[in-house]
């Protein structure tokens, strides 16, 4: 008589197996057990905003459970029938159940819970039916029991037996009952009436800035827990009305003092399954292609549109260039960004198949809160409320494309050129950041480029920002932009542009350096470009950081040499370059391992039989070649094979003094290597 799963709301978040299955226990140690957890029942403090009633009453019950358990266990039988331990297995397991459902809805969001009322009343309802059929089929005379502990069994049998009137609270109900009117009426475009909003926030006990921002990140995390899209759905528009009313009753929330940007996917060991095969960096849109190969959208899509026909990591012709989506993948993604406390996109509403909106209410709850922060930006405001409200649209433009399409669309962009200049700090990141994360839209890179004075003054910034962070987040911004083959070309032409990323990659914190070298490394994509790159001093700049950015700096010095930089390099390190980079061969990364071949190859195609004689004298080196090929990333194997079988040549006097061959059956994807901001 172990109790269904399916007597608990849906949700991905489930109970330990233990939960369900009865315990291996001797009797002694199941008495001993079913004490400890019905005392960790009742050490539990009733529901102090909703199920308070219902809740109260499980665990009063539950301190009578535990008083009985705790005789049982001083005055032990010495073996318990077959049925009374049948009756205490099945009893742990609701007792069990109970625990977990108490926890859960103390800790989930309240907005969430209130949504439940009925399901989670009935599922408490349907603990008790099970905890009062337990105890009225336990054999009590079997168990010999002194009358007191009799008497206490009984009551226990009694109190768990009557069933109460209504097993959900008329003021809970009523309050339910509220919430889905406003949320109704926002999807039909009314906005909610401010008094009736503050009963409802007022209630929940959601009564300022902090407490509704903790409900936001409470709701996120409900999403996950969410077994299908309308559930998922249903819970971003509650996050949605959260939000709107977060900032109508509270006003924009006080930024918080940080020193960085939340943590990036850059900074943690991301599994090889989560990671796209073309950038080798976390995949934020997972898609499939007709070879069944998954990529991020964004690389496969800019490896097509640049006229490849072919699966880049099978080398098999596309039948389609239709991308599917993969959504099991992006669901496991966005749970372990989750855990790792990484942004990512779970909240995404608008999804438009065929053109139909299937969120419309957490959507028109976007364009209400952005219509609220944008018309208080218009407003004359002292320079801290601005800071708050532009932190707000910066909080609200890294959620989703929704939120950065009304935050354009609602005309923020150019009133957020004026705060690009402030001298207030946390009002210039936190204006440049928002511009950052509107650019993450492709439809807002043609806005920011297009709208009078926010490229100029992210520029600026760039240059002269009042901090470290304000100058990283211009240099992703660029970053960003540079994603469009048109505005990197403008970009690299920009001498500006090219010495402020060049000055940041040198002498900024590591963080902002690796913000510079991902926009260098999108611009050296452009061989105009480069040659700026090189008179800017790139070379040198690579010198700096190799020992610390091994990755980024071996990138970009793979673009370079592709792209006709290699007298220049080799001039810089006289002799030392085909040394370092086979020191990063190796012992680095698998990314840094990749782009060192790519560029050893490049090196020795372009540079002639010296430079192949240089790294054929380096000791060892076709022991670590086929380890690369044994080891390393598809790209990194394909390019050490070629990589050996010019090293052979060489050997066999196949290699004149003008050198070059191309293997066709290697795939070059450097002028298509993306990688994300964070």
């Amino acid at each position: 008589m172990a109790v269904l799963q399916e007597a608990f709301p849906a949700r991905k978040r489930r109970p330990s197996l233990g939960a369900f299955v009865s315990p291996n226990f001797s009797d002694q140690k199941l008495l001993r057990s079913l004490f400890i957890v019905s005392q960790e029942i009742s050490s539990l403090q009733p529901l102090r905003i909703l199920l308070k009633k219902t809740s109260a009453s499980i665990i009063r019950k539950s301190r009578l459970i535990s008083i009985l358990f705790e005789e049982l266990v001083r005055n032990p039988a010495n073996v318990f029938p077959p049925s009374a331990a049948l009756c205490f297995e099945e009893l742990y397991i609701v007792l069990q159940r109970i625990k977990v459902l108490l926890e859960d809805c103390s800790s989930c969001s309240k907005m969430w819970l209130l949504t439940q009322i009925p399901s989670i009343s009935s599922s408490f309802d349907q603990l008790m039916v099970e905890l009062s059929t337990i105890l009225d089929i336990l054999p009590l005379k079997e168990l010999n029991l002194i009358e007191d502990v009799e008497e206490l069994a009984n009551l226990i049998k009694k109190q768990c037996s009557e069933k109460a009137t209504d097993c959900v609270d008329r003021d809970d109900e009523n309050l339910r009952t509220e919430v889905f009117k406003m949320l109704d009426n926002i999807k039909r475009e009314i906005v909610p009436d401010h008094s009736k909003l503050s009963e409802i926030f007022e209630r929940l006990n959601l009564s300022d800035s902090t407490s509704c921002s903790n409900e936001i990140e409470n709701l996120e995390d409900e999403v996950q827990n969410q077994n299908d899209d309308k559930s998922k759905a249903d819970v971003i528009a509650l996050i949605g009305l959260v939000r709107y009313a977060k900032c109508v009753l509270y006003g924009a929330s006080t930024p918080r003092i940080t020193t960085r940007r939340q943590k990036s996917a850059g900074e943690v060991n991301v599994p090889a399954d989560f990671r796209c095969p073309i950038s080798l960096d976390l995949m934020r849109d997972p898609v499939v292609v007709s070879t069944g190969q998954t990529y991020d959208r964004s690389s496969i899509t800019m490896w097509i549109e640049s006229g490849h026909a072919t699966c880049p990591k099978t080398g098999q012709p596309l039948a389609h260039t239709q991308l599917i989506p993969n959504l099991a993948l992006k669901n496991l993604i966005a749970m372990w960004c989750r855990d790792q406390k990484i942004p990512f996109e779970s909240t995404e509403v608008n999804v438009k198949p065929n053109g139909v909106v299937l969120n419309k209410t957490a959507l028109e709850a976007i364009k209400m809160t952005v219509s609220f922060l944008v018309n208080k930006l218009t407003a004359s405001q002292t320079t801290e409320v601005v800071d708050r409200l532009v932190h707000e649209l910066r909080i609200l433009a890294k959620t989703d494309s929704d939120s950065r399409t009304s935050i354009a669309e609602a005309g923020a962009l150019p009133l957020l050129v004026k705060f690009l200049g402030s001298e207030h700090p946390s009002l210039q990141i936190n204006a440049v950041t928002t511009i950052l994360n509107l650019s993450i839209l492709e439809a807002n890179k043609t806005r920011i480029v297009e709208t009078d004075g926010v490229l100029n003054g992210v520029i600026e910034v760039l240059r002269s920002g009042a901090t470290w962070e304000a100058k990283g987040n211009a240099a992703a911004t660029i970053f960003s932009l540079t994603g469009v083959h048109a505005y990197r070309k403008r970009l690299g032409k920009k001498t500006r542009v090219v010495k402020a990323l060049l000055d940041l990659a040198r002498s900024g914190p590591t963080n902002s350096k690796r913000d510079a070298m991902m926009a260098i490394l999108n611009l050296a994509g452009d061989r105009e470009a480069v040659g700026k790159l090189i008179e800017g001093g790139v070379v040198d700049m690579i010198g700096d950081v190799v020992d610390t950015l091994v990755e980024e700096a071996v990138a970009i010095l793979e673009v370079v040499v592709k792209r006709g930089g290699l007298v220049a390099i080799s001039a810089a390190y006289h002799g030392n370059l085909i040394k370092k980079l086979t020191t990063v061969l190796r012992d680095g990364s698998d990314r840094a391992k990749e782009s060192a071949a790519a560029t050893l190859v490049n090196i020795c195609r372009k540079g002639g039989s010296e430079m192949v004689a240089e790294l054929a004298a380096i000791t060892g080196i076709e022991r670590v070649v086929w380890e690369i090929m044994g080891t390393g990333t598809g790209r990194a194997r394909r390019k050490a094979a070629t990589l050996l079988r010019i090293l052979r040549r060489w050997a066999a006097g196949l290699i004149g003094e003008h050198f070059n061959t191309q293997s066709s059956s290697t795939v070059n994807m450097t002028s298509t290597r993306i990688v994300l901001p964070a």
